[in-house]
């Protein structure tokens, strides 16, 4: 996790992996938003994709009976991992 500055609103920043529990990061995400309203997840790979959108289906059903659904923008970012250019996808909720 990170926070990352959008304009002047800081974003939680939720990073998921293949490896990632979508459990877990539904329960992380759902935190997120009810606390602030809006968060972010990046993620590289295909398999990182998978757990993503696992978690935002669980996530939803979540939030629902708050009367909270999600609105997800996807968008690709360039990171720097072990000190290589890598594109990733960022999701902002």
């Amino acid at each position: 996790m990170g926070i990352r500055e959008r304009g002047v609103v800081m974003v939680e920043v939720l990073r998921v992996s293949a490896k990632s529990n979508p459990n877990s990061v539904a329960g992380a995400l759902a935190g997120v938003i009810r606390e602030q309203g809006k968060a972010e997840l990046q993620t590289i790979g295909a398999g990182a994709i998978n757990q993503v959108v696992k978690a935002l289906a669980i996530a939803r059903g979540f939030l629902a009976p708050s009367g909270i659904d999600l609105i997800c923008r996807p968008a690709f970012t360039d990171l720097t991992v072990q000190g290589q250019e890598r594109t990733a996808i960022r999701l902002m909720i």
